[in-house]
């Protein structure tokens, strides 16, 4: 027996017991997919819009272009009643209230004041409050430009407005860039551009922890026993379910990563140093696998910790929140675990536009975690299939 049919009788083993698949396919996209939803949209102020009543064509157009504002999620309420009760329960930043009869007193020369509402208390609120007024002042010189050509050349108010559209879609204003030098993020985006990088990192390693059940339990049924009486090497033995478990463990980081491209649009940096990052934390969380696998007697006892230290290492590591966010006593003990370095790497590829060059600390780092688990997982393996094959 060969090394690579013990890989092929592992990965048969585990494609068929759907228990398995299920936490491998399933549970990491739909997670993905809730805090996905959860976090996305933070980038926006949330805004109830209260159309005036008697409203016309500029009223429209003022409130389709507070709709189109890229910093803006936009509600409409019929009545200025249901905006203010939700801006009371903090489903509202700001509440925008459209004057009645607004077109018939720009027509009429007349000045108009847009409301904006705002809880005193929401620090949202005035962030809402300058997005709004930007939105309002550019609608505003529109007009201005209206009235100012009926002072001069005379005309209609609509056929003045139509110029000034025109006259500002045909110009070239000055655009103000801002670029901040030096500037690096310690936060990884936000939306499923968040959640996918830190649940890769988790459910990789976890999944490859519970894997190490399927060892536990061909241990237990005899079935190094009889590949050693074969005769089988140990090494062989271990080879082969290192691979296993590697290549599952790639397959389900290609999958969380293919969905995440191509279903939610994410981001995944520079093609080379991703593929190095996943292909190194496979590493890391095989080791970890085979590991678990040698030490523990049953696959009850895998099931039981795996996840829970699973979890825990990656909340330690940031998968859960940012490490920014925490002090710098927890900051400093969560970097004594691979996630960690992982979500660092995945933040420099993403927040930072690094490449491979960026994220070497990272990987020389996450290469000593998988050298020291993978050594002390085959050596452990080895051992117990050498003294106890059946144990």
């Amino acid at each position: 027996m060969t090394a690579f049919a013990v890989t092929r009788a592992s990965l048969t083993r585990v494609l068929r017991d759907r228990t398995a698949l299920f936490f491998m396919v399933l549970l990491p996209v739909a997670i993905i997919v809730v805090i996905g939803v959860t976090v996305s949209g933070f980038d926006r102020f949330r805004v109830g819009l209260v159309p005036g009543a008697r409203t016309g064509p500029v009223a429209q157009e003022l409130a389709s272009e507070l709709r189109a504002a890229p910093g803006l999620r936009t509600t409409t309420f019929t009545t200025a009643e249901d905006a203010h009760t939700a801006l009371r329960r903090a489903e509202l930043d700001a509440v925008v209230v459209l004057p009645s009869g607004l077109d018939a007193d720009l027509r009429a020369g007349r000045p108009v004041t847009v409301r904006v509402l705002v809880e005193p208390s929401g620090s949202a609120g005035h962030g809402a409050v300058s997005s709004v007024s930007a939105v309002v002042a550019e609608h505003a010189a529109r007009v201005q430009a209206a009235g100012f050509a009926g002072a001069q050349v005379g005309g209609d108010f609509d056929d003045n407005l139509a110029l000034a559209r025109g006259a500002e879609r045909t110009a070239s204003p000055i655009a103000v860039r801002t670029e901040t030098v030096n500037g690096q993020s310690d936060f990884l985006p936000l939306g499923y551009s968040y959640s996918t990088p830190t649940m890769l990192v988790l459910f990789v390693f976890i999944n490859a922890l519970a894997g190490g059940a399927a060892i536990v339990e061909t241990r237990r049924t005899g079935v190094y026993a009889r590949a050693l009486a074969a005769p089988v090497a140990a090494r062989t033995l271990v080879v082969g379910e290192a691979v296993a478990h590697l290549l599952l463990a790639l397959a389900q980081s290609l999958l969380i990563v293919g969905i995440g491209a191509l279903a939610f649009d994410v981001a995944w940096g520079d093609p080379t140093a991703a593929a190095v990052l996943v292909g190194v934390w496979a590493l890391v969380g095989t080791g970890a696998g085979i590991l678990a696998g040698a030490v523990f007697r049953t696959p009850e006892q895998v099931h039981a910790v795996g996840p829970a230290v699973g979890i825990g290492l990656g909340m330690l590591g940031g998968c859960m929140w940012p490490l920014a966010l925490v002090p710098d006593w927890l900051r400093s003990a969560g970097h004594a675990v691979p996630h960690a370095w992982a979500v660092d790497a995945w933040t420099t590829l993403l927040s930072r536009e690094g490449d491979l060059t960026a994220i070497v600390p990272e990987l020389g780092i996450l290469a000593g975690f998988a050298a020291v688990l993978l050594a002390g997982a085959s050596l452990a393996l080895r051992h117990r299939l050498t003294t106890h094959p059946g144990a």
